[in-house]
């Protein structure tokens, strides 16, 4: 924290400006310097171009717009995919009455040979599929007896 000389009230400065770095270089320019002065200016409402002078609430809603303009890298796409599959599973579990808010009682259930085998973490995306079939299966034997 540093002490604002105009105002005299502590300001939190951010602590690591890998964020800002890392998607200022993924987004299309053939001047990174000027870009990112830019970005500043237009966040610290044209107060300063310096990086290091941003408060923590500009920076961030800096990193925040910026992460808007920057398409999303594979890897990106791959986590957020996974991430839906594996809450589209933990809903079926939920159906079928199982306890996922304990994750004993989850990993339990996928070791199971039967069911999955291994893990609920470890299951890549085609294993959530056919995870996710099986649950369908069992819930719709379940509810016709």
């Amino acid at each position: 924290m540093q002490i604002d000389i105009n105002t005299k009230k502590l300001v939190r400065k951010p602590e690591n400006y890998g964020a800002f770095y890392s998607l200022l270089n993924r987004l299309p320019t053939s001047d990174r310097d000027a870009l990112k002065e830019s970005v500043v200016l237009q966040y610290t409402d044209n107060r300063t171009s310096s990086l290091r002078e941003m408060s923590l609430q500009e920076y961030n809603a800096a990193v925040a717009g910026m992460q808007k303009l920057v398409p999303p890298t594979y890897q990106e796409q791959l986590i957020k995919i996974r991430r839906q599959k594996r809450s589209s599973v933990l809903h079926q579990m939920q159906l079928l009455g199982i306890d996922t808010s304990n994750w004993d009682n989850i990993n339990s259930f996928c070791m199971d040979s039967r069911i999955a085998g291994k893990e609920f973490r470890d299951l890549d995306c085609e294993e959530l599929d056919a995870l996710q079939v099986k649950l369908r299966v069992i819930r719709r034997k379940k509810e016709q007896k």
